[in-house]
């Protein structure tokens, strides 16, 4: 490049720095192009004034034309090329500007002017600027011209990603979505794309109601959406929420919580516990349990053997049940589930063996008959009905004088088996009086007498004198 075309050069610089580059063409939407593609303007002139002979779409300043004409219709030297973009520079930061040119280039960022190289050169000139980009959006604009010679030019921009100089953290991601498939029992939550330029990723936490987010994310990922496979299937409740972090290590806040409810399939644990409360119970036979975290309901099985089929007794929501077509003294064998609030039932308890006891005593001996003799009384009585009789017991006693009521006050004297129905009494001095009743005990030692107070009782006075011991002499009474 001679001395003369730099003269020139120099006018024309003088010109675009003044009120003519506030006149120039048309801005970074008249070609159409989509952010972050630059719009890109050529013009027969270094000035940039007039109407561009062309504009296109460029995705990169980055260009090597030599000593020729840039575009048809353009002259070999003295041509101007302007890039103009406007993006969303997220949380914004720090940022590196780059820029290289034969002959001259100048970068604004708003309309501020961050590099300015302006003059004609023989050699590629280069010049790299720190700025700090505010967040949102922001316009850069490239302009380019070439005077003589060689043209070649270019631009970019980074951020810097170093620890150490960035620390604005990144947006926070915004669009979040979440939904739970029942089906599958898979929840997807999605998200829009963050701006930021130095994205690393994305951080998903998840949480169950009533806890805090856990330091460690559920997943990280670099895409816009998380499909989560490891939701328990238990009906509860759980939030979402994602972050965003940048290249230095920042991290943007958290979304807001999305919940999702899953689908209940897990059943409560198997009942334990099991115990007879009432064995004897009027109506049956009464078992109970401990209670089972998440039961809303139990169900009750029966079999005849710990090892046999068991069938559906019931169900309560009480933590006992009353099986009111047990017969008395037939053993059974019970099992419980416990059913949640979804239906899910769990697994069987251990097998709990019951017999419903008999509280029924037989009923009153009858026909009791005391019969006085020379060495003291002779009892009978009827047999009693009872199926399930295992004895009698004979009671004998005085009979006490309380004004006009007369009590007899006995004590059991003997223990009879069920088939006998008489007993011989001799321990009674002579002339003596005494009271007697028999009652009769069952096989699950149920005794009327005990359990009422009620018996039928015989006063008798014993008859003549007992021989001496020697046949000649009376015995002594008592």
């Amino acid at each position: 490049m001679n001395s003369a075309r730099r003269t020139t050069a120099t006018a024309v610089v003088l010109a675009a720095s003044g009120a003519l580059l506030g006149a120039v063409a048309p801005t970074a939407s008249a070609a159409g192009c989509a952010s972050p593609v630059y719009t890109r303007q050529f013009f027969a002139n270094t000035t940039f004034s007039g109407t561009p002979k062309k504009a296109d779409c460029d995705s990169a300043v980055a260009e090597q034309w030599g000593t020729g004409a840039p575009a048809t219709g353009l002259p070999k030297d003295n041509f101007g090329v302007r890039w103009t973009v406007t993006r969303d520079f997220g949380s914004g930061g720090p940022f590196t500007l780059t820029a290289a040119a034969q002959d001259g280039i100048r970068v604004y960022l708003d309309g501020t002017r961050k590099v300015d190289l302006w003059k004609n050169v023989s050699t590629t000139q280069k010049k790299t600027v720190d700025v700090t980009v505010p967040s949102g959006r922001h316009t850069l604009r490239v302009d380019y011209v070439n005077w003589t010679g060689a043209a070649n030019v270019s631009f970019a921009y980074t951020p810097r990603t170093s620890p150490d100089v960035d620390k604005v953290a990144p947006l926070v991601p915004a669009g979040v979505s979440a939904a739970y498939d029942p089906a599958t029992g898979k929840a997807k939550v999605g998200w829009s794309k963050n701006k930021e330029m130095d994205l690393g990723g994305y951080r998903v936490y998840r949480r169950l109601k009533g806890f805090p987010y856990e330091a460690v994310p559920l997943a990280t990922t670099t895409a816009t959406s998380y499909t989560d496979t490891t939701l328990p299937a238990t009906g509860d409740t759980y939030y979402y929420e994602v972050r965003a972090y940048d290249k230095a290590g920042n991290e943007s806040a958290g979304t807001a919580d999305k919940p999702i409810t899953t689908a209940d399939r897990t059943a409560p644990g198997a009942p334990a516990g099991l115990e007879v409360t009432d064995p004897s119970e009027q109506d049956g036979l009464r078992i109970g349990w401990s209670h089972e975290t998440g039961a809303a309901s139990y169900r009750v099985y029966r079999a005849a053997t710990a090892n046999g089929t068991y069938t559906r007794l019931g169900g309560t929501e009480e933590q006992s049940y009353r099986d009111a077509t047990a017969a008395v003294g037939t053993t059974y064998y019970y099992r419980v589930t416990a059913v949640d609030a979804a239906g899910n039932e769990s697994a069987r308890s251990a097998a709990l063996a019951a017999r419903r006891r008999d509280d029924t005593p037989p009923p009153l001996v009858t026909g009791l008959k005391v019969t006085p003799t020379d060495y003291g009384f002779e009892l009978t009585w009827d047999k009693n009905p009872a199926p399930d009789l295992h004895r009698y017991s004979v009671y004998a006693g005085r009979v006490l004088s309380d004004g006009e009521e007369r009590v007899c006050s006995a004590s059991e004297d003997a223990w009879l088996m069920p088939d006998e129905t008489s007993y011989r009494y001799t321990a009674t001095p002579d002339g003596e009086e005494r009271c007697f009743f028999v009652d009769a005990v069952d096989t699950n030692w149920n005794s009327r007498y005990k359990l009422t107070g009620e018996a039928n009782v015989v006063v008798a006075t014993e008859l003549g004198t007992p021989p001496a011991e020697d046949g000649t002499e009376p015995a002594p009474a008592g």
